[in-house]
């Protein structure tokens, strides 16, 4: 029987877990063996006799639930310590965060340990159910609007009380992919006059049909989106009339939530420290793209900067404070990545197939990337 090992996450603040008992249940089904080890998912709100009910064997720690594992599931990365003790010939599938000439990805390569990067699941409608980027973006679009909200010195809706009527608080989001959507929708339903800017006109009927104004830089076109839907990265010129359009939005904005990524790259600056400062005392940014350098000029990740009178918020691993839908979005990704790679029992790897291929950043001891 092949055996498929849920490990419990080691790396700091995080709090999901790779697979919720209701997806436990459904591999057991399938003819798989699932070894939990203890206390796994007790940060998500999940406890041990919850898996054990859904037919899994939790284990007392994590040797002991790798052993005879074909497939070791998780959120983060392994440490160097848990890659040393992953099985020879077994199939990680975690976030591998991979860059050129990354020592994981080496060491894993040494162990004889495939690599299947959650990351890098190709954004096609086949794959959509495995898409565990866009799933945990959506759980930081949503907490990011309640951060801003609860930092931000104006309630966003607009109320009409005994003591006066209080106008709506303008949020404004930048980028509008599956983070910024989620933003957008969050931001309507607390009742904020929601705006909208990104550099692919593609996107506008999304960002109306949930409500919000959609601004657009003139003149960028369809140049401005690649393959995927994912943003391109802009010319010098193309890049100025961004942040001249961005610029003349801020100093009415009472909040900003920043999505805008490149795929592949550092994050697009879209807020410069002069702009900033031209905004209104109180303000706030919420910047989701801190970890990959960040929208704004002054984001530090994990950190609040405060300049201006403007505080600016670069969180790191937002999904994570909402473990345990983040963790169920995360687990039915995994769940459908394995229904494709783990058929009839056996688990195989098809070089051929456009998402296995995608994903997989080390196989049969060599890395790939």
């Amino acid at each position: 029987m092949t055996t498929i090992a849920v490990l419990r996450e080691t790396a700091p603040s995080e709090q999901r877990v790779a697979q919720v008992p209701e997806t436990v249940r459904k591999l057991v089904e399938r003819g798989l063996r699932v070894n939990v080890e203890r206390g796994a998912g007790l940060a998500a709100h999940l406890d041990d006799a919850e898996y054990e009910k859904a037919g899994a064997h939790v284990t007392p720690d994590a040797a002991t639930t790798l052993r005879g594992a074909r497939v070791v599931l998780k959120v983060q990365r392994p440490s160097e310590a848990e890659a040393s003790q992953l099985p020879p010939e077994s199939i990680l599938v975690a976030f591998l965060a991979p860059a050129p000439g990354c020592p994981l990805l080496a060491r894993l390569a040494r162990g004889r340990v495939d690599a299947l990067a959650m990351e890098n699941v190709p954004r096609t409608t086949r794959a959509q159910a495995i898409d565990a980027l866009s799933s945990q973006a959506t759980v930081a679009g949503y907490k990011a609007v309640l951060l801003g909200a609860s930092l931000c010195p104006r309630l966003l809706p607009m109320l009409t009380t005994a003591a006066g009527t209080l106008t709506p608080a303008k949020v404004l989001v930048l980028g509008a992919g599956v983070a910024g959507l989620q933003a957008i929708a969050t931001a309507k339903r607390l009742g904020a006059l929601v705006s909208a800017f990104d550099v692919r006109p593609a996107v506008r009927e999304q960002v109306q049909s949930l409500g919000a104004l959609f601004v657009e830089a003139p003149a960028l076109g369809a140049q401005a989106e690649v393959t995927g839907g994912y943003a391109a990265r802009l010319s010098e010129e193309r890049q100025r009339l961004v942040l001249e359009t961005i610029a003349g939005q801020l100093p009415n904005m009472d909040l900003v939530i920043t999505t805008a990524q490149v795929r592949g790259g550092a994050a697009p600056r879209l807020i410069t420290a002069k702009m900033l400062r031209r905004m209104r005392p109180g303000a706030v940014i919420v910047d989701l793209a801190a970890e990959a350098g960040g929208n704004c000029e002054l984001t530090t990740p994990g950190e609040a900067v405060r300049e201006a009178g403007v505080t600016v918020i670069g969180p790191t691993n937002l999904a994570s404070s909402v473990p345990l839908h983040a963790s169920m979005m995360y687990a039915k990704n995994q769940l459908a990545l394995l229904g494709l790679i783990a058929k009839d029992g056996a688990v195989k790897l098809d070089l051929s197939d456009d998402i296995v291929s995608s994903m997989l950043l080390v196989h049969a001891g060599a890395v790939r990337a």
